[in-house]
Order: structure tokens, then C-alpha cells, then sequence
């Protein structure tokens, strides 16, 4: 029987392990994993901890919260590799980082299914409206709930606008054109026709005013904040229904918000938003033609263990793989 390692063994042990950071939580089985190459603290930025560590760490692993800037790093000198559980950047200097020599890993591919599915459930939801029974009827009353769960409005004769055509938005684009939806995109990029899956480019002004449902599917980069502001709201149909998926900062809110109490069958449906959480003094709170959902368009199991699974990625940079 093997003898048990004594703790000052133990603490050897570790110390000859590199350092890592986590952040923010992660799946237990990717942190399971990596705990067992590295001596692995969690802790957050603002904790002592956290600023105990961070001198010493060589790795990071962050997800959404965690602004990896400039003051950060310059308490970092021995950081190696920061490593995203997730897909955007928006939260890391990677310009900072590669002038340190950080790496900078990510999982760009991890979440595209779980969001599209996400949007995709957002739109059938919307434009076939149901009431499920939920009690014995007699005819009358079920006669009535027929007659008044009836959509307005057949996919197959609405556009959908996509704003933004990438891995995302051209997946979207597929779906919703395999549906009957004619689709039409906005990027900023010329895509080739094969990979449009049967979509039109488009200048944004067209987009806005010919889109019966609008898709937004833009990046984090600064020259997309503030993109959709009250000049290009103005080009909205009256009952158009806006789905957003990519960032809050996307849509001026107080210009949402007047488009929205001006036509009351517009309708926005948004995961995400400037300022999360959502706190009572959120223009857009309890808006009627307003829906505003807790961020949740990447958390199905698969994408969550997907975007877990850059520690892997982080440990081979480590070189303890």
C-alpha cells in the first residue's frame, strides 16, 4: 500500500506545478482536469487572493466578468497565457497581451449551434403565438382558444434581416431559409455566393426597412457601439420584430425605446444587454413589446462544455498536457 504523501510533500508537489488563476467558474470536469496539471486557485479580481496571486500566475482562466486590461497585466509579469472559456474578446486587451507576449486562446466554434438553435426558437416563438389548454373545455371555449392562437404572419412570407454574417448569422441564415423565410444580410465583409446558403447582401438602410424580423449577430469591436441609434430604428417596419443576440451595446436603449412605445407592435427580443444585470433602472423594464432575457443564448450543456474546454488548450501552452 502506498504511503500517503505528507502535506509539506504535497505543497512540493504543487509549487513545482505552474500557477493558474480561475477567474470564473467553469465546468467541474474541465476544472477537475486542470486542477490536476496545475496548482489551480480560484478567486476573483477584487479579492485578496486574486491580487496575492496574480504575480506569480502564468496562466488565467476567465470568462465574461474578468477585464484582463492593462492594469491588470502590469500586476501580471509572469502571465503566459490568458485563456476566454467562451468566444468574444470583448473583455480582454489582446493588443496588451501580444505585447507581452501573452497568448490569448478562445473557443470561437463553441457556441454557434446553442446560439442559433437560441434564435431560432426566439423567432417560432414570436410568430406562432399558442395558448396550450390546460383544463377540460366545452366547444365554445375551445372553439374561441382556436380562433384566437391563430399567427398573424407565415414565415415563408416575411424577410429576415441578418445583421452580421458570420459564423452565426450565415447558420441562421440557412435555418431560416430552409424555413421559407426570404433572407437578406448586412456585413461588412464580401462574402462569396456559395457560402450564402441563398441570401442577399444588402446596405443597412435596405436591411432595416425591408427586414420583417432583424437579426443581430455583429462582433464586439468599438465601431459597433451604438450602431443601430435613432436614425436607424427610424427605418424599422412599424411591426418589425428585433432580435438581439450579440451585444447589448449594439442598440442605442433610449432610442429603442422610443421606437418601441412609438409603434406598439414592434416587438424586441434581447439576451443581452448594455448593463447586466438588469437593474431597476433599465429603460426597456417592463415594456410590453419588450422581452428581455438573462444572457442565456450559449448555455446549453454541450456549449458550455465546449467553451470549458480551452483549459486544454491553456495546459498545452503550459506544456502539461
Amino acid at each position: 500500500m502506498q504511503a500517503p504523501v505528507s502535506p509539506c510533500c504535497h505543497n512540493a508537489v504543487m509549487a513545482d506545478r505552474p500557477l493558474v488563476i480561475l477567474a470564473e467558474p467553469i465546468e467541474a470536469e474541465a476544472e477537475s482536469w486542470l486542477g490536476s496539471r496545475v496548482q489551480l486557485v480560484s478567486c476573483s479580481p477584487g479579492d485578496d487572493e486574486f491580487a496575492n496571486q496574480l504575480s506569480q500566475a502564468v496562466g488565467m482562466v476567465v470568462r465574461t466578468s474578468t477585464q484582463v486590461d492593462e492594469t491588470m497585466l502590469s500586476s501580471a509579469p509572469n502571465l503566459r497565457v490568458v485563456a476566454r472559456a467562451g468566444v468574444g474578446l470583448d473583455n480582454i486587451d489582446v493588443e496588451a497581451c501580444r505585447a507581452r507576449n501573452i497568448e490569448v486562446l478562445s473557443t470561437p466554434e463553441a457556441n454557434t449551434q446553442a446560439v442559433v438553435e437560441y434564435v431560432i426558437a426566439i423567432i417560432t416563438n414570436e410568430l406562432r403565438p399558442r395558448i396550450p389548454v390546460t383544463e377540460a373545455v366545452d366547444l365554445e371555449t375551445w372553439s374561441a382558444l382556436r380562433s384566437g392562437t391563430h399567427a398573424a404572419r407565415q414565415m415563408d412570407t416575411l424577410c429576415l434581416g441578418i445583421l452580421g454574417f458570420g459564423r452565426i448569422g450565415s447558420r441562421v441564415g440557412r435555418i431560416a431559409r430552409a424555413i421559407g423565410f426570404e433572407t437578406i444580410y448586412t456585413d461588412l465583409v464580401d462574402i462569396p455566393e456559395s457560402a450564402r446558403h441563398g441570401a442577399r447582401p444588402v446596405g443597412i438602410e435596405e436591411l432595416l426597412s425591408a427586414s420583417d424580423v432583424l437579426s443581430i449577430h455583429v462582433d464586439g469591436r468599438d465601431a459597433n457601439r451604438g450602431l443601430l441609434g435613432s436614425e436607424e430604428l427610424a427605418f424599422l417596419k412599424k411591426d418589425a420584430l428585433l432580435v438581439n443576440t450579440s451585444r447589448g451595446f449594439v442598440i442605442d436603449t433610449s432610442a429603442l425605446l422610443e421606437s418601441l412605445m412609438a409603434f406598439p407592435a414592434m416587438h424586441a427580443v434581447l439576451d443581452v444587454h448594455e448593463e447586466e444585470p438588469i437593474l431597476s433602472t433599465y429603460p426597456l423594464l417592463g415594456l410590453s413589446n419588450a422581452t428581455l432575457l438573462p444572457h442565456v443564448g450559449a448555455r446549453t450543456r454541450k456549449a458550455l462544455a465546449d467553451m470549458s474546454s480551452v483549459v486544454k488548450d491553456l495546459a498545452r501552452h503550459l506544456g502539461v498536457e
